[in-house]
């Protein structure tokens, strides 16, 4: 027997976890509570369209088509991706407009036109700092496990500093750009890994290589569709899944897991992958590393999911910046209050269907009753919208669907997990072994390497990887 795994969620973590357990030769079985799979990139049912509720677009496909290589398979042969061009339109309060171009030449020239010459060569410079701190950053931070902070004493470590990848990412970026629309473009993605832009690591300027030079894509039929295939690839190469599954305890022989219980039914394993929600995990495990330091969790997020009978001049991805900028994040960060001014995420999936997300903070730090704020910010966004260009969009609503932090469901009320501050980051982030579970592996936002699509995936593999070092039967 080359040994049983057994995977406890089927969200991407968990899929990538699967698919890298099978390509080692183990066995599988994927262990869902929900009817399909997805987790946090599922989907949403409004006016006779299905939408995404999680992620919009992909990056770094390249770990997507690294999970169905191990089993044999190319991702051509089961998803098409097309990108996304260009990647963002972003509106700012002066009525200014910039679109975000992956091509260099093409956002060079976008830039000149826009904020002129000088701010087109630091653009440049700008974006060959961005792979230089991908590159080091890649396999032997993003893409690597941890046993000790002691796994950071490496060369890469000197490389990083070197580049300036533990200053502050805004003060790094104003080494290159003076133009404050531009500092806004390749910052606003720190919010993403829960941290203000002023406050961010800039080895955090990584989202934005991601975001801005690597490329954006959309998958046909939706995001949905990349968690569908990934367990479909599973499938066929013999891995079992139980959907409408909820573990209720696991079970234990000294400090390995023999079995996992779902309701009263026992699946007996040889090595377990936890790739639920974190709390979830340590619940389920009984044990929670100890902290110095309580956990930080990343602002949430209002989304609201609109079937409308019209459109705007609206690329797929829309960055609708306010006038406000540092105020609003210490609004939602530090003060547990809506931004005054938000700026708006607003994503143009297919015509007559949009997704407008509003940062907010999250349940632990802000005391907000969406029961009651939630129908009345609904309408203030809508009038944000309308202020920003998107006239009549209230009275083009046929049907709609709001997300509040109520509603998540997830730690905190935050789909981003933990924030990813200094000492939530690397080795000092959540371990994805745990002390006294010998054949446990951890998977998800949660954990190693953190927030976002690739990380994710990444933390499939990774945790496949610790399992795969185990000896099983």
């Amino acid at each position: 027997m080359p040994g049983h795994v057994v995977v406890v969620g089927a969200g991407l973590a968990g899929l990538s976890a699967a698919l890298h357990l099978q390509g080692s030769g183990r066995r599988v079985t994927v262990v869902e509570k929900a009817a399909v799979p997805g987790g946090r990139a599922g989907t949403v049912e409004v006016g006779g369209f299905v939408a995404d509720n999680g992620p919009t677009v992909l990056t770094m496909p390249e770990y997507l088509d690294e999970a169905f290589g191990v089993v044999g398979e190319r991702l051509s042969d089961w998803l098409t991706l097309d990108p996304v061009t260009p990647a963002y339109r972003a509106r700012f309060a002066d009525g200014s407009r910039i679109s975000v171009h992956t091509d260099a030449a093409a956002m060079e020239d976008e830039v000149r036109t826009v904020c002129g010459a000088r701010e087109a060569a630091g653009y440049l410079a700008l974006r060959k700092w961005l792979g230089e701190l991908y590159s080091v950053q890649r396999e032997h931070f993003i893409g690597a496990n941890f046993d000790s902070p002691f796994d950071l004493v490496r060369p890469e470590l000197v490389r990083l500093a070197a580049l300036g990848g533990f200053g502050r990412l805004e003060s790094q970026l104003r080494r290159f750009l003076r133009d404050e629309r531009l500092i806004r473009l390749f910052s606003f993605q720190a919010l993403y890994a829960g941290v203000p832009p002023q406050q961010a690591l800039a080895a955090y300027a990584v989202i934005a290589y991601m975001d801005t030079i690597a490329g954006v894509y959309y998958p046909r039929g939706g995001m949905h569709a990349v968690p569908e295939a990934m367990a479909a690839a599973a499938v066929k190469h013999g891995a079992e899944f139980r959907y409408d599954a909820t573990v209720t305890r696991l079970e234990w022989r000294g400090a390995r897991v023999v079995a996992v219980h779902v309701g009263e039914e026992r699946i007996a394993c040889d090595a377990v992958v936890l790739a639920c929600e974190l709390p979830d995990a340590y619940r389920l495990l009984g044990k929670s590393p100890s902290r110095v330091v309580p956990r930080r969790w990343s602002p949430s997020a209002v989304v609201l999911h609109a079937a409308t009978d019209r459109t705007w001049d609206l690329g797929h991805h829309n960055i609708l910046f306010g006038q406000a900028w540092r105020g609003t994040f210490d609004e939602i960060v530090h003060k547990g209050r809506l931004m005054s001014d938000p700026s708006l995420l607003v994503t143009h999936a297919q015509d007559g269907l949009h997704y407008v997300l509003a940062p907010t903070p999250n349940l632990r730090v802000g005391q907000v009753d969406w029961r009651r704020v939630g129908p009345r910010y609904r309408d203030e966004l809508v009038r944000t919208l309308e202020a920003r260009g998107l006239d009549g969009f209230g009275a083009a609503v046929r049907d709609e669907v709001l997300v509040t932090p109520a509603d998540w469901g997830n730690a905190a009320g935050t789909p981003f997990g933990l924030a990813h501050t200094f000492a939530q980051t690397g080795p000092f982030r959540p371990r994805n072994v745990v002390r006294g579970a010998e054949n446990v592996a951890l998977a998800g936002a949660g954990t190693t390497p953190g927030v976002g699509v690739p990380p994710v995936l990444i933390s499939g593999r990774l945790a496949a990887q610790r399992i795969s070092a185990l000896r099983l039967r």
